[in-house]
């Protein structure tokens, strides 16, 4: 009767009783109590009943397993399903935590960043002032001057926050460093100026030396010349006179005929020399009047040379200042262009470290991995900007 009763049991398995039935040990009971059934008789083997009868008993043993395994199976196959409706659940259950983080974090958050940016700005203020040490080439003195007024505008007041002491500090030792090199440029310039003023002085002399050479070589030439002329008609005048002499000695008749020629012709010679001197003295006087005349030139020359030097000068002074004026006007764009990029680099960082923390990475996590990678510490891995 006990193994009637458990046989009918099996039958009563359901879902609602299974997850006590079906535990380690739980189907034993069920076992013995059909192998009691089974093994309760011995029918005889000679007889068609006999044989029927174990037809029977093993086809009961087959129902019973059906009715204990089927419920078994099902049950198992709910098992097998709860670690997918866990898993879900507990999916949902952190995605709204973590929601629920952020969102109770994002005033903190949103204060960390403009915090941040409060202090990038500050730090990229500093470094503009630091960056007033920067040229191209070797500045002139105007530039320098023209990029320390530039410097003395920016203030320094509490607008810089914490950052007063260092903003300050930097703004004085770069002042010292851009007077001292203004300082260096003018001195340096000045002596330039002098030395090209001294080599245009030396060459405007030397130019005056050779003229005046020039002019007394040539006032020389014609006073030799005249000198020479003059040798020239006296020994000729003496020649002529010798042969007077002879013709009157030759000739008494005709003495005092030849002594009045001789005097008409010596009148004329005197006359005739008179007029050679007067033109030498004219020669003279006419090289003389070149020689002042080229150095009226010169004079003229040096003077326009000045002028010239001078209007180079101004000339050099104006594009001097045309180039610190651009210069300090690509300063200013570079410093725009500075300010953009890092305002575009911190919001690609920014929607890089978002995206990292929605895909499950903690915060700290987050910040430290765009760092790295925006450094390019890690390899093969790049933020494109």
């Amino acid at each position: 009767m006990s193994a009637q009763q458990q046989v009918i049991t099996i039958d009563d398995i359901s879902a609602d009783n299974a997850p006590a039935i079906y535990v380690a040990g739980g189907l034993g009971q069920f076992f013995e109590a059909v192998k009691a059934e089974v093994t309760g008789e011995v029918p005889d083997l000679t007889t068609v009943k006999g044989r029927a009868r174990i037809a029977s008993l093993a086809a009961t043993v087959s129902k019973s397993k059906k009715a204990v395994e089927t419920p078994g199976r099902d049950y198992l196959k709910r098992l097998k399903e709860m670690p997918k409706v866990v898993e879900a659940e507990l999916r949902e259950f952190v995605t709204k935590m973590d929601n629920l983080r952020d969102s109770t974090r994002q005033p903190l958050t949103d204060w960390e960043d403009a915090d941040q940016a409060r202090k990038d700005k500050h730090v990229d203020g500093i470094r503009a002032m630091k960056d007033f040490l920067i040229f191209e080439g070797t500045p002139s003195a105007d530039q320098v001057g023209h990029i320390i007024a530039t410097l003395e505008l920016v203030a320094i007041n509490d607008s810089w926050e914490e950052f007063l002491p260092e903003a300050a500090q930097v703004k004085d030792e770069t002042l010292v460093k851009l007077r001292t090199l203004h300082a260096e440029r003018t001195q340096y310039e000045a002596e330039q100026e002098e030395l090209a003023r001294l080599r245009a002085a030396a060459e405007a002399q030397a130019q005056r030396d050779r003229d005046a050479e020039i002019a007394r070589v040539a006032a020389e030439q014609a006073r030799l010349q005249a000198e020479q002329q003059a040798q020239a008609e006296r020994e000729a005048a003496a020649r002529r006179e010798q042969e007077l002499l002879d013709q009157a000695a030759a000739t008494q008749r005709a003495a005092a005929q030849a002594a009045l020629d001789a005097e008409s012709a010596a009148e004329r010679q005197r006359l005739q020399l008179e007029l050679q001197a007067e033109q030498s003295r004219a020669s003279a006087a006419q090289a003389e009047a070149n020689r002042i005349a080229a150095e009226q030139r010169a004079e003229q020359e040096r003077v326009a040379a000045i002028r010239r030097q001078e209007e180079a000068a101004e000339q050099a002074r104006q594009d001097e200042r045309r180039r610190a004026d651009a210069a300090a006007a690509e300063i200013v764009r570079q410093q725009e262009i500075r300010e953009r990029d890092e305002a575009h680099r911190r919001a690609i960082n920014r929607t890089a470290l978002e995206a990292f923390i929605a895909g499950g990475m903690p915060e700290e996590c987050a910040k430290q991995a765009v760092k790295l990678i925006a450094q390019r510490k890690i390899p093969a891995i790049t933020i494109s900007y």
